[in-house]
């Protein structure tokens, strides 16, 4: 996520009048009549529009997103999660009965291991049309099979594409998600399971040790 603060150069307490003024500093250099960049310009100006409204303002500090200044990836992201928190409002079980947490992380798991088993079976058929293609030696000279086949390998390509963004999207989410920690409730007889999960921290100590959305429900075997 872009931080408006970092580009404009100022402090999170920063008055209106204060980024007013860091927007002139950074305008001035930034802009391409001056020859500066227009990317870096453009960043500029939606940071300083952004700090001079304080609702975008206020949902950037509470959430650290923006959705004018957020990479696509975050955004997508930030659509798997609303659709697991519609889920979460449609489940009508007691809160600190279940973890909704791990519920998430399940799913997200879940989805991510379909979508790894689709990609490997565009990228095998694929991989089949275009030994086929390369074997077709003696063609028309208006090639109709040699198209549709080209067509669909496109296709397939763009599948492909469209599979590995969701992949990224739900990776993503997993990395918002992780910091997060759920209190459920312990009923008489249920103490040595709430032993056993205090270990989880420790756990989480070694995130170093491994992507941030690798979770048990992840990995294959």
């Amino acid at each position: 996520m872009t931080n408006p603060y970092e580009i404009l150069g100022v402090r999170r307490d920063a008055t209106d009048d204060q980024v007013k003024a860091a927007y002139r500093r950074r305008a001035k250099t930034t802009h391409p009549d001056s020859g500066g960049d227009p990317d870096a310009f453009s960043r500029v100006q939606k940071a300083y529009e952004l700090l001079l409204d304080p609702v975008r303002r206020k949902v950037f500090d509470d959430t650290g997103y923006d959705v004018e200044l957020a990479d696509p990836i975050d955004l997508q992201a930030l659509m798997v999660i609303e659709k697991l928190v519609n889920q979460l409002t449609l489940d009508e079980r007691e809160p600190g009965t279940f973890d909704p947490l791990a519920r998430m992380r399940s799913d997200l798991s879940e989805e991510m291991r379909k979508a790894r088993f689709s990609k490997r079976e565009l990228e095998r058929h694929a991989s089949r049309i275009e030994h086929h293609l390369e074997r077709l030696e003696k063609r028309p000279a208006t090639d109709i099979l040699g198209s549709m086949l080209r067509a669909r390998i496109k296709a397939i390509s763009a599948a492909i594409g469209e599979t590995e963004a969701k992949i990224k999207a739900n990776e993503r989410a997993c990395e918002m998600l992780y910091d997060y920690a759920y209190e459920v409730d312990v009923h008489e007889g249920e103490e040595g399971l709430a032993v056993e999960d205090q270990s989880a921290p420790a756990l989480r100590n070694k995130r170093d040790d491994r992507p941030l959305w690798v979770v048990p429900a992840a990995q294959e075997g």
